[in-house]
């Protein structure tokens, strides 16, 4: 006999005995389902009288489904993985699990799905651990206040808005009026800021998906971010997963103490497919026709993001979910429920949208509740009474459409707001340094932009940025060398032009 069969034969053998060794005689049960229905995603099977809520059950066909309803007779199971070959027969077993998702470093740059496989071409995941995508948020003792800020590069929401690391910031507004890009000039501008980022895209056209991705690499975010998707085409059971899939992702990374920033877009699409689900479970419908647990599923992801105290290791996760309003409705079912669950809330409006104002953040609208506890001293000392200034301004204003003649402080009010105005204007994909927001408000405060047309602004803020990129004071310097730098960089203003009238237009 060859050397190399008689070895192969000898393994063989030794397997055999290490198995008979192990072996315990014993009853063993086995239970075993069959589908008594298929379609829309839903699988209806009899038998298992053991399964449980989220065990995972196995086709004999290579599907594979997770228990989504319990009744008397049946279970109501969500297709996570299908197949042609799926009909009424088939057999089911359970898998004694529940879903989990690999998580780690290596998943850093990459695309996946909610089950953990790769949508990109890079090779397989070399992850560090398995992470449950049901788990329960923090304990209070766990937990900490909000104190360091996490700066989006947007110069409204750095300044009036703020968000701190650990904060659950609302996303609100009417389709097509930039909250996506929002996500993602914060996602970008977390470059060098020692935050990792998981961005979860949900019932989205592959178009748009790709779109994200390139965006994503083109500005060299994709390095520290992990995407999770769950295009438009794929099974709804997968598109309910996603954004529980992406909070896991990010839950590891602040269990080992890190910063983890989390985008969900958008929750009214999970809204919409877990209602679909619902619905096709045979659940009493609620409120336009979601059931009435929809605010419970939210806040059970969304109150995973905070802030970890020392003794846990100090990491923390922001939320950014994404929610669409229909015509501004603000009250609504899925926004006002999300509203409720998160700390704040920014606010775009379609005639701010129209008017060119961009980003069209509605300031009235928008609050940050916990981020001004996190807001670097010397940016709130700056930025001060400057939101309700910007209110008046929006209210006094009004009185201008009509030809009224002013007193001179309402006219010095006018005026300054609408070069405020002019400043808080950004474009998209061009996130700021915060020495910048530091030295736009200095400049502001100290009236080095009184004067000037509006047309005038963009210019000088851009020279203004590249001065700071070049060389600026850092934030803990005292106010004076500040001022002192930015009256240096900007040329001096033609005080008698700001002493003239302001224009009724």
């Amino acid at each position: 006999m060859p050397s190399d069969v008689g070895a192969s034969f000898d393994g063989r053998l030794q397997r055999q005995a290490q198995w008979l060794d192990r072996y315990r005689p014993g009853l063993r049960v086995v239970e075993q389902g069959s589908v008594v229905a298929v379609g829309d995603g839903i699988a209806w099977i009899a038998g298992l009288p053991s399964a449980a809520m989220d065990d995972i059950l196995d086709f004999a066909d290579g599907s594979q489904a997770m228990v989504f309803d319990l009744t008397e007779g049946l279970i109501g199971a969500v297709l996570l993985r299908d197949t042609d070959a799926l009909t009424a027969g088939t057999r089911v077993q359970r898998t004694g699990r529940t879903l989990s998702i690999p998580a780690g470093d290596a998943l850093l740059g990459r695309c996946v799905d909610p089950l953990g496989t790769p949508l990109d071409d890079g090779p397989p995941l070399a992850h560090t651990r398995w992470q449950p995508l049901e788990t329960g948020s923090p304990p209070i003792v766990a937990r900490d206040f909000v104190r360091k800020p996490l700066y989006t590069g947007i110069k409204i929401i750095d300044t009036m808005i703020p968000i701190g690391r650990g904060q659950r910031q609302l996303l609100i507004g009417d389709e097509g009026l930039g909250r996506s890009s929002i996500a993602l000039d914060t996602v970008i501008n977390q470059r060098g800021q020692d935050v990792l980022c998981v961005y979860v895209l949900i019932g989205q056209k592959r178009s748009s998906v790709a779109g994200t991705i390139a965006t994503l690499r083109a500005y060299g975010a994709l390095e520290f971010t992990t995407v999770v998707v769950a295009e438009a085409s794929r099974l709804p059971g997968l598109q309910h997963l996603a954004p529980f899939a992406g909070c896991a992702v990010a839950e590891f990374w602040m269990q080992q103490g890190r910063d983890v920033l989390v985008v969900y877009d958008d929750l009214s699409t999970h809204a919409r497919t877990y209602r679909e689900l619902s619905l096709l479970l045979h659940r009493p419908p609620g409120r336009e026709a979601y059931p009435g647990d929809i605010f419970s599923v939210h806040a059970r992801l969304l109150e995973r993001a905070t802030c970890l105290n020392a003794a846990r290791g100090g990491g923390s996760m922001t939320a950014l979910p994404i929610v669409e309003t229909q015509l501004g409705e603000i009250a609504a079912y899925i926004p006002t429920n999300l509203i409720s669950i998160t700390d704040g809330q920014v606010y775009l409006d379609r005639a701010l949208f129209s008017g060119g104002f961009r980003p069209a953040i509605d300031i009235g609208r928008s609050v940050s509740r916990i981020g001004g506890q996190a807001q670097h001293p010397r940016i709130s000392e700056e930025a001060g009474r400057m939101k309700l200034d910007y209110l008046q301004y929006q209210e006094l204003e009004v009185f201008t459409r009509f030809g009224a003649r002013l007193e001179a402080s309402m006219e010095t009010a006018i005026r300054r707001g609408r070069l405020l105005r002019e400043i808080l204007k950004q474009e998209r994909l061009a996130p700021l340094p915060v020495a910048f927001q530091m030295a736009w408000l200095v400049a502001f405060n100290d009236g080095l932009f009184d004067g000037r047309d509006s047309d005038q602004i963009p210019n000088l803020l851009a020279a203004l940025e590249q001065r700071v990129r070049d060389a600026a004071p850092g934030l803990e310097e005292p106010r004076e060398a500040w001022s002192k730098a930015v009256a240096g960089w900007l040329p001096a203003p033609d005080r008698a032009a700001s002493a003239a009238p302001a224009d009724p237009a």
